[in-house]
């Protein structure tokens, strides 16, 4: 970032305070994988609040801007956005803190709590976010993040051919995931998007929320980059989700809590596989260092989920005979 946007940033700030630049102070804040990046503002009382600087040719922040402000409304743990200049790619939050989930995954009771609470926070966003205000997660979408995967992990980072075993994966998980009810979903559930603040749990990174499955975000959480559950532990965590979606009316009593869990297994499998594409184009194509170390992690998930999805076996050989080893030998080349 150059000093003279830090300068403009710096400048508009105080503005929106009503204060003299002499009488703020602004320290970095962090980033993500994005080309956004934050800034800790200090009030002469202070009080802090975080600037979000997103260049606009990079970044579009207008949606982020308008979901945030219509879930603050409708009474959702997110920072309220005081001031957003959509032309320059500032906006002027809440600060939050600097603690995130992750930070209670401490010990095996820490974590289940801390994951119990937040799927109790997908419930929240699940009863009162309106849905129909947000873009479809659709059969088109869905397929497109699949496509990562062949697209930007086998073909241009490992080099490897489709198995004939994809197009009824392909298939079948975008059929599961269109036969859940549609609700509003943050997108990117992982617990380092859910800040903890005098032990109330925050949403932030939002902007991707579209209206899709009710168990995207539940695996956004369960099957993220923190935490690998066994068989047991994740099926418990599920049925603590299901049980409260029947309970409120969120999900038909029609619908088991078996029927639900392997929909869950579907999703995971889909959300694995678009993460090791993403991982891939965020290596290859924007240069971002630190991403190929995650795979393995994704790849047990992907094993976990197919494990548990016995029509998809022909595909699970091929990723434990084929994938797994290209994967392990390619790290081996590159992460030397």
């Amino acid at each position: 970032m150059s000093s003279s946007r830090i300068d403009a940033l710096t400048r508009w700030a105080a503005k929106q305070n009503g204060l003299d630049v002499a009488n703020i102070t602004i320290a970095p804040a962090g980033g993500d994988a994005s080309f956004r990046s934050y800034f800790r503002l200090t009030l002469p009382d202070g009080s802090t609040q975080i600037v979000m600087d997103a260049p606009p040719a990079q970044e579009n922040s207008a949606p982020f801007v308008a979901i945030g402000r219509r879930w603050y409304a409708a009474g959702l743990p997110v920072p309220n956005i005081h001031a957003a200049d959509l032309d320059s790619g500032f906006l002027l939050l809440d600060d939050l803190g600097d603690t995130p989930l992750q930070a209670f995954f401490t010990n095996e009771q820490s974590t289940q709590r801390s994951h119990q609470q937040a799927l109790d926070l997908i419930g929240q966003l699940q009863n009162r976010a309106n849905p129909k205000a947000l873009p479809a997660y659709d059969a088109a979408l869905l397929g497109r993040e699949l496509d990562l995967f062949p697209d930007w992990c086998l073909d241009k980072w490992l080099g490897l051919s489709i198995p004939d075993s994809w197009a009824a994966l392909h298939a079948q998980l975008i059929e599961q995931a269109l036969e859940q009810p549609v609700v509003s979903v943050h997108r990117d559930f992982d617990a380092m998007n859910i800040m903890v603040l005098n032990q109330h749990l925050y949403m932030i990174d939002f902007q991707d929320a579209v209206a899709g499955p009710l168990s995207y975000d539940v695996i956004s959480l369960l099957r993220g980059r923190y935490c690998r559950f066994s068989n047991e532990q994740f099926s418990q965590l599920v049925q603590h989700f299901y049980d409260q979606a029947r309970l409120d009316g969120r999900l038909s009593r029609h619908v088991s809590s078996a029927n639900f869990l392997s929909q869950c297994h579907s999703m995971a499998a889909q959300r694995s596989l678009k993460v090791l594409g993403i991982f891939c184009r965020l290596t290859l194509r924007d240069q971002k260092q630190g991403y190929l170390a995650r795979l393995p992690h994704f790849l047990e998930h992907l094993e976990d989920s197919l494990n548990s999805l016995p029509q998809h076996d022909e595909f699970s050989q091929w990723v434990s005979a084929t994938l797994r080893p290209a994967i392990t030998q390619r790290l081996a080349d590159t992460l030397i």
